[in-house]
């Protein structure tokens, strides 16, 4: 790998002049760097809301206790699409800096030839989130959250609940990728037994049959969007016969905070309201999100959370990005990195909740 000069000011004008305003963020660092030490590129998405944007947030403050420590130097570069993180990628590269690493949440999968271009430079570096398969093999790490955890943690909530084979179900699903397929995969896996949750599978005369999957609706692509869910879910009880629905398996805090609004604005009939509260709803998401943990902290739409079963939230927290960054140093230290590094989940609920922190 090509070895980096960082010569203070020199330097700092070089990655400027190569990073355009606006979209990097480089955090000072407090102690010194030695002229050999390996810069860290940590590339995500804009910082501007949501899961997404979070993950810039997170990846902020690992990168600031990376430039405090002074072993190395990062800093985080975000881009507000696929294309401008692509030139960024190429930028790097291009630059024919040494002794640097690069972390990389893809913004989506036509970042694939940038990423080919690290590591035809021999330039290490670990992707987090979206993982890309074409060029997961030449990872340091591919860190990601259990995409089919989520959905098994929302079937094994189900089940502690009282669900019983061939029961309706409804799933907000997030959109046409890989992950809502996982995470569809994930709730019938544990349905049908295939999977585990937690180290324990479903008890096989609650198992449910290839048949049985049929009494599951799907939404379509809700585009990770609670507005978009908020008006479907209205759609959907403006067939009031919907509202005999008990179980709503949301793949996203966003979505399942989408149904809590829709419950509690004016555009479902209060009759349909009164039904679908009479068989005492569960609703699930998944990620972390302040506000729907606000609704399982009790401190918001009480009036509707007393009227479900249950709400849970399953852990896909944006902070994993700090875990991505780690894996990058402790390749760098010569440790043991695992090349498939997936971080499992955990439910959410009212009781646990003062112990997970949220975004």
């Amino acid at each position: 790998m090509k070895k980096k000069i960082l010569a203070g000011l020199l330097a700092t004008a070089m990655v400027i002049g190569m990073v355009g305003c606006g979209s990097k963020e480089t955090t000072e660092s407090s102690a010194e760097v030695s002229g050999d030490a390996t810069h860290i590129y940590v590339l995500t998405a804009s910082e501007d809301h949501g899961w997404t944007g979070s993950v810039a947030t997170f990846a902020k403050e690992k990168v600031e206790e990376i430039n405090g420590e002074g072993t190395y130097s990062a800093e985080v570069i975000t881009s507000a699409d696929a294309n401008e993180q692509i030139t960024k990628i190429e930028d790097i590269v291009a630059s024919g800096e040494e002794n640097i690493a690069v972390v990389v949440q893809p913004l989506d999968d036509t970042v694939q030839s940038a990423i080919q271009q690290l590591v035809d430079a021999e330039i290490p570096y670990v992707a987090f989130d979206r993982i890309i398969d074409a060029v997961s093999s030449s990872a340091v790490s591919n860190v990601k959250g259990d995409n089919e955890g989520i959905g098994a943690g929302a079937a094994a909530y189900f089940v502690s609940l009282g669900l019983t084979p061939g029961e309706s179900i409804y799933v907000y699903e997030g959109d046409t990728s890989s992950v809502t397929t996982l995470r569809d995969n994930g709730f019938t896996g544990y349905l049908t037994g295939e999977l585990e949750f937690n180290g324990e599978k479903i008890a096989d005369d609650a198992k449910w049959t290839e048949d049985d999957l049929n009494a599951i609706a799907y939404s379509g692509a809700m585009n990770w969007s609670r507005s978009d869910t908020k008006e479907a879910f209205e759609s959907l009880m403006g067939d009031a016969s919907n509202a005999a629905t008990k179980w709503f398996y949301a793949e996203d805090d966003e979505l399942a905070m989408g149904i809590l609004e829709a419950l509690n604005g004016g555009g479902i009939a209060d009759s349909t309201k009164e039904a679908f509260f009479a068989n005492k709803p569960v609703i699930t998401g998944c990620g972390g999100l302040d506000e729907y943990y606000e609704v399982l902290r009790g401190n918001s739409y009480p009036e509707i959370s007393a009227q479900c079963d249950g709400l849970m939230s399953v852990t896909y927290s944006p902070s994993m990005i700090q875990t991505a960054i780690q894996d990058m140093i402790d390749s760098l230290e010569g440790k043991t990195v695992e090349q498939n590094h997936v971080i499992e989940c955990e439910n959410v609920t009212s009781e646990n909740v003062a112990e997970y922190p949220s975004f």
